[in-house]
């Protein structure tokens, strides 16, 4: 009797650790699929965020330099116009003096052109009246000559 107790005592302990390692074997499947499933959620979490952080970088990175390019566009901006500014007080200044220069011209043109004729106007007036005076000065001498 005491055999077949035993023979019959074996077998559920037998089934008890093969329903033991088949349970351990299913939580054991389960506890790596959850830890492969906690890594790759962990890795497309950081590949996530470091996309995201990359693009908000690029965004700030090109409105910085957006606004650089920009101030320096008002820069140079400014700086062509004060040099066109200055340039156009410069020619100005050049056109009214070259001005002054052909009009002091035209009047030595006109002087001579009157000196030229035999007639005389109202410009040339103080020349012809020293002319008439250089005559009458020279008529003068020739009668005084007579006399001595």
């Amino acid at each position: 009797m005491s055999t077949p107790i035993e023979a019959n005592a074996n077998p559920p302990v037998a089934s008890a650790r093969s329903a033991k390692s088949a349970k351990s074997v299913k939580t054991s499947k389960k506890s790596y699929l959850i830890f492969f499933f906690s890594w790759f959620l962990l890795i497309a979490t950081g590949v996530l965020g470091t996309m995201l952080y990359t693009e908000h970088l690029k965004t700030r990175l090109s409105e910085q330099l957006a606004s650089q390019t920009e101030a320096q566009l008002q820069a140079m901006q400014a700086q062509y116009q004060q040099q066109l500014d200055q340039l156009k007080a410069s020619v100005t200044t050049d056109i009214a003096n070259l001005q002054t220069k052909v009009d002091s011209f035209n009047e030595l043109l006109a002087f001579t052109k009157d000196s030229a004729n035999t007639k005389t106007d109202n410009s040339n007036q103080l020349y012809t009246q020293l002319a008439e005076v250089k005559k009458k000065l020279d008529e003068l001498k020739q009668n005084l000559d007579v006399l001595k």
